[in-house]
């Protein structure tokens, strides 16, 4: 990981991310693979709500939550 702060996903924020967003499209990844969006508190509705509309949206989980994963 970087030692810079992640930042939103959303167009034009640049504020610190506290979500993931894992999500995948079916129609061109396999059901394993997970791609994510980083929102902030204000866009993480918003953010899955795109998401969700498509059925891509497959979890929501705290940052902190996910990096531990990864470590």
């Amino acid at each position: 990981m970087s030692d810079e702060t992640p930042i939103c996903s959303a167009k034009g924020c640049r504020a610190d991310a506290v979500w993931v967003l894992a999500w995948n499209n079916p129609k061109i990844h396999t059901p394993e693979r997970r791609k994510t969006w980083l929102a902030c508190e204000e866009h993480r509705e918003h953010l899955s709500q795109f998401l969700g509309v498509r059925g891509f949206l497959k979890d929501v989980v705290a940052l902190e939550e996910w990096e531990a994963r990864d470590a």
